[in-house]
């Protein structure tokens, strides 16, 4: 196993390379960074792989692709601070706190999936178990560009490992909501503000209605949440009654079937505002990335890595649910078992106070090169 300063080095120098979901230039940059280094790993063949829609690039790691047993193990190498943001380099906190951009989400989790690699190649590795590791550009953006890589993929491997950051008390991930984007907007009738009676129509005020009743669902609906992000409409004239205004929700579901249940919903709190003559409020957008459910297999398959933890003597962990989504859900969908969370351990994601537990590189990095060693000699759970 590689040495935890050599764990924290690598680590830095990654997340001290900007690789912002919206810089082309820090993207390729960060993908070099990273072939390189996957490059030197024992008998793998590394190529980079086009993403549907996008410039950037994929890199693909493989590792006896002809083998019986095949893992798929998976991160993404953008993060949500782009070129201008000001939180661009790591800092050290304390010898056991890493600060830094993209040092939990997740950057880290790279550094330990390349270590878990590092370590299982090292020691004598089964004919039986081949791999393969897809590293994306784009997962904070929706994974548009790499969804069809990571389905592909899902359908060539047995179980999935997404190395997404556990959580702070080192929890993994047991199941995602599902997440969507939505488009409210509503249109009216322009008039002049003092016209009495008006025959103008506010979307403003129709929205704001709309929005208020929206922003109830989640207390009607277990498990749903909706956020309302950016609203605009109206103009600087106050004395113009506005025809126009928009409102951008984030929707995530739990189930499969909220999805239904949500959107019907939204629906109901828009027609009474669409029955008034002159306005018309419309839902538009999807559901980029649908609820990550917890079937037989992964139960089987993190009581096998709770057990390589206690083999390995680490701090008992569990799983939970998150509210976020990731790739898991891409590859849930797509019929592939996976655990989550498999990454580092850190805490204030997306924010310039994100920071990492070091010691957790080495110890995940640990973690994962033994449950593949369990899973070459035929720990995977059994397709149904």
């Amino acid at each position: 196993m590689t040495s935890l300063p050599s764990l924290r080095d690598r680590l830095i120098r990654w997340a001290n390379q900007n690789s912002g979901s919206d810089h082309p230039a820090g993207l390729a940059a960060m993908l070099g960074l990273l072939e390189a280094d996957f490059a030197a790993l024992p008998g793998v063949s590394v190529d980079r792989v086009a993403c549907p829609g996008t410039a950037a690039q994929a890199l693909r790691v493989r590792y006896r692709p002809e083998a019986p047993v095949q893992v798929f193990l998976c991160g993404h190498y953008d993060t949500v601070y782009g070129a201008d943001h000001p939180f661009q380099a790591c800092t050290l906190l304390d010898e056991h706190t890493l600060r830094g951009p993209g040092v939990t989400d997740m950057k880290g989790g790279l550094v330990v999936l390349h270590a878990a690699l590092e370590s299982y190649l090292a020691a004598a590795p089964s004919a039986a178990l081949g791999f393969e590791a897809l590293l994306t550009p784009d997962e904070e953006i929706g994974s548009f560009g790499s969804a069809p890589l990571l389905a592909e993929a899902a359908r060539r491997h047995r179980l999935g490992l997404v190395f997404e950051p556990a959580r702070p008390n080192g929890s993994l991930v047991r199941s995602r909501k599902g997440t969507g984007n939505f488009v409210a907007t509503c249109r009216g009738r322009a008039g002049h503000a003092a016209k009495t009676p008006s025959d103008a129509r506010n979307a403003i005020a129709a929205l704001a209605e709309f929005l208020v009743a929206a922003h109830r669902v989640p207390a009607e609906l277990p498990g749903i949440l909706l956020n309302i992000g950016l609203i605009r409409g109206g103009s600087e004239a106050t004395n113009v009654v506005p025809d126009f205004a928009q409102a951008l929700l984030d929707v995530r579901t739990t189930h499969v079937a909220d999805r239904d249940l949500v959107l019907a919903r939204l629906a109901e709190l828009a027609a009474p505002i669409n029955a008034r003559e002159g306005l018309r409020l419309e839902l538009t957008g999807s559901f980029n990335r649908p609820p990550k459910e917890c079937g037989p297999a992964e139960e089987a398959a993190f009581a096998a890595l709770q057990q390589c933890g206690r083999e390995l003597g680490l701090a008992p962990f569990s799983w939970v649910h998150a509210g976020g989504g990731s790739d898991g859900n891409l590859l849930s969908a797509a019929g592939l078992p996976n655990l989550d969370g498999l990454g580092v351990i850190g805490d204030h994601l997306h924010s310039d106070r994100e920071q990492c537990s070091l010691p957790s590189l080495a110890e995940r990095a640990q973690l994962g090169a033994r449950f593949l060693r369990r899973c070459a000699d035929g720990g995977l759970p059994r397709p149904a």
